[in-house]
Order: structure tokens, then sequence, then C-alpha cells
């Protein structure tokens, strides 16, 4: 699973491509089924019965909540899933009372809000008027709550997003996932199981591809191979998508292929061109691209790559989310973070300016793969042509550009083509804030339809920004997104913490720098991550560039990415972290920017260096 509120995009990419090549092709979202079977009173009944087998001993708070309050969880699931999926709006009035939703621990969360004379826990967050708002993070709390229970109850590993994820992410062996599939079958993967043969008895296809885009989709896409195998062992089974991409290069494993028969890896058209032609016997094993396979007779893994030319961007036809429903996604509202109710809430066609980066040089980044590091566009006309016939085929005009970093040549000529056609449709998506970006093509940009960018600030500081070639100075990243505000668009910045080298005075630098962004309104959204070191960045392909050593891995016959490095400045940068993620999550909601940035830290740190006026002088410069 990856987000229940749209479908994730490859399918809808592959089922395009491939139509357009005559190729019949159907496509299924078992991910966003499962989770509605399981929420659903039918489903929940099924959990209860899995928690009556339960020594009470086991019974977490959230199993405990669930068995209190049973009877309005069957009641109100249909309800609130309908609620979700915006086919009862007027529901809203009774969630908001607080007396309809039976409320686990989740709703704990919500005493933090509390202001010291009792006031409402969510004004601040959603006004007088967020009705909605306020009623969809409820319905939200109220799922994870249900969530907790499928934890506690039924699957150790259930997660909405990360399912299973440590079976699979940087998993050197196979064993973990192979122990786990062959455990017997608990309520989800029964359930799973049974939407996999309903959709076989849908279709009656010949081959099954599956995308497993991050390590929380592996488990699952295993199981379903599974159960293919397991109904019908004649029909081929392919595996591809972003996991594979990045961990499954070095593959060896040939268990794996108990379950698939062929691996495929990067952009998936010309693989899957050369492996149909296969089976139909027009071309030969070893004509094969970009594919692993188990050798019949050794059982050894082989890997073959004829080298062709990958389909050209502006020919992979444009995507259809045709066969997937539409109306039955869930529109959530979890994180109180303005950037996440776009990745959250409401339902975005996913849609690609341009195939790679056109950057390709950031260090933290993956650029020696193929999905960064080979760039191609497609003219205006061709996306503004994709655009138009989504709109017609789904019936919605908001549009979520996926690149890496949106070229902003490219975005200017489709915005200049948008507005001449009168498309009328609303975007956002990830750019660097590059000073190309003027005033002047922000304005453009919102006259489109623009409605959100996020990038990178990263590190906010000069050495490091330097260090990682990211392209851009924290006084260009003020201007850049202050143009951008100005605009009516609303701004994220992607922010990182523990960058080899970063000492705790660059991190309280950074804070301090971010506290002025939000002060002089030039970013109204932010998340700090944790800085994690890939074998395919050039940190982990040329760490004495950067300062670390790199921490020795086992032998790897199946998953390869993550690597743990030695950073001879020590600092503790799970301890700063969570100062960091507090300030700016306090920022986001006006709070604090008054303060000095120590005060987030509990524990002593230094004084910033950084004048109290920087990013104030740099908007009134020009860059």
């Amino acid at each position: 699973m990856t987000q229940l509120n749209t479908p994730y995009p490859s399918t809808a990419y592959l089922t395009g491509f491939l139509r357009s090549r005559e190729v019949t092709a159907f496509q299924e979202d078992l991910a966003l089924a499962l989770v509605l079977r399981l929420l659903s009173a039918e489903g929940l009944r099924a959990v209860a019965a899995r928690i009556e087998a339960l020594p009470a001993a086991k019974h977490s708070p959230s199993v405990q909540a669930f068995v209190a309050q049973q009877a309005k969880y069957l009641s109100t699931i249909g309800p609130v899933i309908a609620f979700l999926q915006g086919r009862d709006s007027t529901l809203a009035h009774r969630i908001v009372a607080r007396n309809f939703l039976p409320e686990g621990p989740r709703f704990n969360t919500l005493d933090v809000y509390v202001d010291d004379e009792g006031g409402d826990p969510l004004g601040w967050a959603f006004g007088a008027l967020g009705l909605h708002d306020r009623a969809k993070h409820l319905a939200t709390l109220y799922l994870n709550d249900l969530a907790d229970v499928l934890r506690d109850a039924v699957d150790s590993r259930f997660e909405f997003v990360r399912y299973a994820e440590s079976l699979a992410g940087s998993q050197p062996t196979f064993d973990p996932l192979a122990e786990a599939l062959a455990a017997p079958m608990n309520l989800v993967d029964e359930t799973l199981r049974d939407l996999t043969s309903e959709a076989l008895a849908r279709h009656a296809p010949t081959m099954v591809l599956l995308s497993a885009p991050f390590p929380g989709n592996v488990y699952a896409a295993f199981r379903i191979a599974q159960a293919i195998k397991a109904q019908d062992p004649n029909i081929v089974t392919v595996l591809g998508g972003g996991f594979v991409n990045t961990e499954l290069r070095e593959l060896k494993d040939g268990r794996v292929f108990d379950y698939f028969d062929y691996v495929t890896l990067d952009a998936g058209e010309r693989p899957l061109l050369a492996l149909m032609e296969h089976i139909e016997g027009k071309r030969s094993r070893q004509r094969l691209v970009r594919t692993f396979l188990r050798d019949a007779e050794t059982g050894a893994v082989r890997y073959v790559n004829m080298v062709e030319p990958d389909v050209a961007f502006a020919e992979v036809g444009t995507p259809t989310w045709d066969g997937l429903p539409l109306d039955r996604y869930l529109s959530l509202l979890d994180m109180l973070n303005p950037m996440n109710r776009f990745w959250s809430d409401g339902r975005w066609n996913k849609l690609t300016v341009a195939h790679g980066c056109y950057w390709k040089k950031c260090s933290f980044c993956d650029v020696s793969l193929d999905y960064i590091g080979r760039y191609e566009g497609a003219s205006a006309k061709v996306l503004a042509d994709r655009i138009e016939a989504i709109v017609r085929e789904t019936g919605q005009t908001g549009f979520h550009f996926v690149d890496e970093a949106a070229p902003p040549k490219s975005l200017k000529a489709l915005a200049t083509e948008l507005i001449e056609r009168g498309t009328g449709i609303s975007w956002w998506g990830n750019i660097r804030f590059e000073k190309t970006f003027t005033p002047e093509l922000c304005e453009l940009l919102a006259d489109s339809g623009c409605v959100a960018v996020s990038g990178g600030l990263e590190v906010a500081s000069d050495r490091l920004l330097n260090l990682m070639k990211k392209g851009v100075s924290v006084d260009q990243v003020a201007r850049v997104t202050r143009a951008f505000t100005d605009a009516g668009i609303m701004v994220h910045a992607y922010l990182m913490y523990g960058f080899p080298t970063q000492t705790v005075q660059d991190t309280v630098d950074a804070l301090e720098y971010v506290r002025q962004l939000f002060e002089n309104g030039c970013i109204q959204s932010g998340f700090f991550h944790r800085f994690a070191c890939t074998v395919h960045s050039p940190v982990g392909q040329n760490p004495e560039d950067y300062g670390v050593t790199l921490q020795a891995l086992p032998p790897v016959t199946f998953a390869k990415n993550d690597i743990g490095f030695h950073d001879r400045t020590g600092v503790d940068h799970d301890a700063l972290g969570s100062g960091l993620k507090k300030a700016i999550y306090n920022y986001m909601h006006g709070i604090g920017l008054e303060e000095d940035v120590r005060s987030w830290f509990p524990f002593k740190v230094p004084r910033t260096t950084v004048a109290r006026h920087r990013i104030s002088r740099a908007l009134s410069q020009r860059g």
C-alpha cells in the first residue's frame, strides 16, 4: 500500500502504454480493495472473531477499546468510509460533535491541542469554519485506531503505508520474506488471496505484472504472486517498480522465482515489449532487456540485458485510469501539515513532465540510476494533450506532477500552452528552488493552475548545500520561495539533518534559517527527515569525498540500498531530530516564531551564528 486517496501511477502508465501498442491490458488496485474489505462491517466482524481467540492478557489498549465499543464500530464503519469517499458529506456534522465515532487511543493526541482554559482542541488548526476538515481529521484518527487493532490482533506488520516493509527494505537475504511467506496465513493474507482470486476470475490473464514501488509493497506483492501460482502456475508473473529498481539490482536468490517468472529493472516499457515477444516465441531469452530470470537447468539467477533504446518519453502514450475505482479512494487528513494535505486528501491525476532529473547532481540522490540519470522530456503540446485526455477520462482536473524535480523551462512552456487552451486544471509538483523561477514565471505558473510546490532546502546551510551539489544558496531559496508565495502558491520545504560533516552548530543555524523563512512568509510548510546514505548516491559511491567511512555490508543476494556510515563529527543527530521536528511543527502554525531556536532542544546547544535579519535582507536584494 502506498496512498489511500489516489492510485499509484505506475499501473496507469503501463496500462496506457500497452494499450497504445494494441495489447489487451487491465489494471487492479488490490491495496485499496484490501483496505476496503477489512474496513467494512463484515471485515470488522472477522477481526472480532480473531480477537476472541486471543488471551485477554494480549489485548493492547487499541484492542481493548475496540472490544468495548465493538457495536459502535460495526455501525459506523460503513458511513465513515462513505464520508471519506466523498459520498456523504453531511455526516461531518455528527462526526465533529464527538458523540458519533467510537474513540480509541489515537484520539488521545487531541489532548495536546487543548488550551489552558480547556478550549476547542482543533480550533487552532481548522478555525471556526473548518467543519469538513475537522470531521475528516477525526475520521482519519478513527481509521488509524482500526489499523492499530489489525496490527495488534491480526498482523503485527500491518500499516496503511509501510506494511511489512522491514521484511524487504535493504534486506541482504530473502530469508525474512521466505519465512513470512511460508507461515500460516492470517486474516490479511487470506483477504488478499481472495481478492487476487476474484481479479483472476474477472480478467483471465495470461500475464500479471506487479508493481512494488516501496518496501512496504513487497510482502503483499509476493503474497499475490503466491496466490496466482497456486491457482494457475501457467500464468506468467512479473515484478517491477521502484523497490526493484533501487534495491534488487544485484539479485541472486533463486527463491524469488518461485513466485515471479521474471523481474525487470527501470522503465518498464522496453523490457515488457521484449518479454512479450519472448513469450510469444518471437524473441530468444538471450535477447531480453533488463530482466532477471532463473536458469531452468542450473537454478542460478541470470540477468539478461540486450541493449536496446528505451521507448521515447514522448511516445509512451497517455496514462489511463480505466478500471480503477476512482470513486472509492479515501481522502484522509492525518498530519496537520499543509503539504500532507496534498498527499493524502483528494484524488490527483499523477503525471510526469519529464523522465529523470535535469539536474542530477545532488550527492544524496540515486543519480547513477535510470529514474534519475536518464533525462528526457516531451513537448508542451504532447503534455497538454495528455492532460486533456486524462480530464476527459476521469472528470477530475487536479494533477500531481510526480517528477523528481520538474524542469522550469518545461513548466514555462506547459503553463503557456495550458493558458492558451483554457484548460483550467489545478496542479502541484516538486521543483528545485533555482533562480530561473522568477516572480514573473511564478505568476505564469499560478495563472496556469499551480497551487503548490515542494522543493529541497535540505540542510539550509550554504557550506553543506555546496557539498551536496544542490546548486542553490539559502538567499536564493528565500527569494524564489517568496516569489512563489507572492503568486499565491503554497511552498513546502524538504529539510534534512544528519548529512555528512553536519555539526551541531550547522543544525542550529539551519533551524534559524528555517525560522526566518517562515517568519518572512517564504514557506508555509516543511518537514525534517534524517539523511540516509544509499549505495547508488555519490556519498555511497565516493564516501571519502564527504568525510565519512561506510560500514561493511554482509553478502547480498536480495536487497541492497541503505548503507550505514561513520561521520567523524560524532554528532547525535537523533537527539537533535526531535527538537527540529517540534520546532517546524509549531512554525507551520505560527507558533514560537519569536523564540530563540535553542528553546526547542531539551539540552544545551550553541547560539546561532546567523544574523537575526539575514533572510529579510536577502529578500530586499535581487539575486
